[in-house]
Parts: C-alpha cells; sequence; structure tokens
C-alpha cells in the first residue's frame, strides 16, 4: 500500500511520468544500494527467504526470481538477493551492442495492472555483461542469463550469434534462458518453429558440452523461453525438439502480443504495438503452463512467469505445474512487497 500510494507516485512525478526513466534511476538506486553492505545487511533481515529447492540440479534458496528484463545488464545484482529473489534472470543480452527500438518504448497500464514494452532488446552486449561479472562476481542466488538474437543479424545467421553470446558468458551462468519469443525482434519468434528451432538447440547443446569440459564443470542447463501466442500444435512440437536436444526445462512465458483483459479505459495504451505482460496475461500463462506440465508428464522443470502480482497468482502458478516463478511487472508496479509477501506465502504452503 506504501510503495501503490506514496512511493511510485513520487518516482513517476520524478520522473515526468516517463516509465523508462523511473527504471532507469530504479536500476541506479539498486546499483549503489548493492554497494552499501549495512543497507543490504538490512535488507536481507527484512526480505527474508526460507523455501530452498532444488530445480534442474540447482539450490534455489526461494522461489520467486526476477523476470528477464528488469536488470538486462546486471548492473544490481548485489541487490536483488537482499530484496528476497531467489535467482535473477539478466538479459536479454544480445551479442552486439544494440540501442534497442526508439522511445517511447515502454507503457504502464495502471488499471490493468500491466505494461507494454517494445523495447528491442536494448543491452551493452555479451561481452560487456561478461566483463563486468569478471570484475563485480556473480549475487549470491543463481544466475540466469537470457540470451537473444542481434538485430542487425539475419534470423538466418542467428545461430552462430547466439553462440558467441554463449561462450562470452559461459562461465559466469547457472543457467541460460534461450529467448526465441520476445514480439520485439523481428523474425525472432521464427526460431520456434521445429526445424529452425531444432539446429539452434543442437548447436547450442553441442557448444554447451565443450565448454563444460575444457572448464572441467558440470554441463550449464538450458531453459527455452516460449510465447503465449503459440497454438497447442504449435506449442507440443516445440517440446518435441526440446525433449530430444536434452533441454533443461522451460520458462513460460514471454510476453503477448494480445490484449485481452485491458482494461477499456487504456484502449488507447492497449493500441501501442509490443508486447503485453501483468495481469491480463495470467490466465493465459498458467494455461501454457499446465499444459507443458501435462505433455511432458512433468519431467521437465518449468518456470512459470507472466501477471504474478501476490502469493495467489504464485501459488496458482505452482498448482499448474511451475516448479518456480518469475516476476517482472508485478515488481516493476507494487515494489518489493509484492516478493516478501510471496516468500511468507509459499514457505508456509506444505512441501
Amino acid at each position: 500500500m506504501l510503495f501503490d500510494k506514496i512511493v511510485r507516485p513520487a518516482l513517476y512525478r520524478l520522473g515526468r511520468n516517463d516509465p523508462e526513466v523511473v527504471h532507469e534511476r530504479t536500476i541506479g538506486a539498486l546499483s549503489r544500494i548493492g554497494a552499501a553492505r549495512p543497507v543490504l545487511a538490512a535488507l536481507r533481515r527484512h526480505y527474508r527467504i526460507d523455501a530452498p529447492s532444488t530445480v534442474f540440479g540447482l539450490r534455489f534458496p526461494g522461489p520467486v526470481g526476477l523476470a528477464a528484463g528488469m536488470d538486462k545488464d546486471g548492473r544490481a545484482l548485489a541487490a536483488w538477493p537482499a530484496l528476497g529473489f531467489g535467482f535473477v534472470e539478466v538479459g536479454t543480452v544480445t551479442w552486439l551492442p544494440q540501442p534497442g527500438n526508439p522511445r517511447p518504448r515502454l507503457f504502464v497500464l495502471p488499471e490493468s495492472n500491466a505494461v507494454i514494452n517494445r523495447m528491442g532488446f536494448n543491452n551493452a552486449g555479451a561481452q560487456a555483461l561478461a566483463a563486468r561479472l569478471a570484475a563485480a562476481g556473480k549475487p549470491a542466488v543463481p544466475l540466469g542469463i537470457s540470451i537473444g538474437k542481434s538485430k542487425a543479424v539475419a534470423v538466418a545467421d542467428a545461430v552462430p550469434d547466439y553462440l558467441a553470446s554463449l561462450e562470452a558468458l559461459y562461465p559466469y551462468a547457472d543457467y541460460f534462458a534461450i529467448n526465441v519469443s520476445s514480439p520485439n525482434t523481428p523474425g525472432l519468434r521464427t526460431l520456434q518453429d521445429r526445424g529452425a528451432l531444432d539446429e539452434l538447440l543442437a548447436e547450442l547443446r553441442s557448444a554447451s558440452a565443450a565448454l563444460a569440459g575444457r572448464a572441467g564443470r558440470a554441463d550449464v542447463p538450458l531453459l527455452v523461453k516460449v510465447a503465449p501466442d503459440l497454438t497447442e500444435d504449435a506449442l507440443a512440437e516445440l517440446l518435441e525438439v526440446c525433449d530430444r536436444r536434452g533441454v533443461s526445462g522451460i520458462i513460460a512465458t514471454n510476453t503477448t502480443l494480445g490484449r485481452g483483459g485491458v482494461s477499456p479505459g487504456e484502449n488507447r495504451l492497449a493500441g501501442e504495438t509490443g508486447g503485453l505482460s501483468g495481469g491480463p496475461l495470467a490466465t493465459r500463462a498458467r494455461e501454457v503452463v499446465r499444459f507443458v506440465y501435462e505433455q511432458t508428464g512433468g519431467r521437465l522443470p518449468i518456470i512459470g512467469v507472466g501477471g504474478i502480482a501476490g502469493p495467489q497468482e504464485a501459488a496458482r502458478m505452482l498448482d499448474a505445474g511451475a516448479s518456480l516463478v518469475q516476476v517482472y511487472t508485478g515488481f516493476a508496479l507494487h515494489g518489493p512487497g509484492v516478493v516478501r509477501r510471496i516468500n511468507r506465502a509459499l514457505a508456509a504452503r506444505p512441501r
């Protein structure tokens, strides 16, 4: 309530009601907090995590993760665990640095508890992220790295582009999220098609095994992030490919091109192009999670993301078959108290 009624309105007033300015200032502030050890210690006590689990071979201190898109370049890695996140996913990062799409490209729909973005993988590039991780170290919780295709690279040349990012970031990732489902890079979603995905995953799995062998470490899990807009037939085909290529898990889902569930009072904003996240996506995201769980017989771990703004949505996602959940819009609109409430509620659930 404090965040919704006081903190968020103040942030938007100071940020000239520009959501991207608010985002950038928030990441900057969290980056500075990450360097203040007494502040981090106080935050850790307040947002304490106590619901550990092991998923695709990794130990997670809590079930709530930060979704990709919030901290693309890993600038605030020390702060996220102190705010109660049990894992952090940075990116989506591309091999080539890129500015993303022209502004404005981020729109908040408060009545709908939603966000529309067409950021376009704006990031400093895989090599810059690798350099930051080498210098500053990893967070105190598992680190996922979401990798995507550089916009300047043709879809036909996507495989070496992904491979370059994988190799540069391999020493630092606890898992990789293979983003083939963002609606904001032209042609990217065609990489979910059977043939294209099979080729991509075959090369990534082979490269990952070779890199693990040279480093003398266990292979890093590869997860595929899927779009909520796939038909069941298309999703079933995708899962067949993932099974054949030894994918470790599925992240369901990315943002949607649909606009169902948007408040009538926000129809003008709903006309903006880009992916919709938040409340209107919740039901469809759970449907996809449930379909993946049933289609794979529960053998393939799922990270559920989409419309999680409190304990009830998180519990429903887990009941649908997810092993872990991620938040983005819920955190952006309602602050870190969301993570604390979810963690406390899930810790009290029977295990």
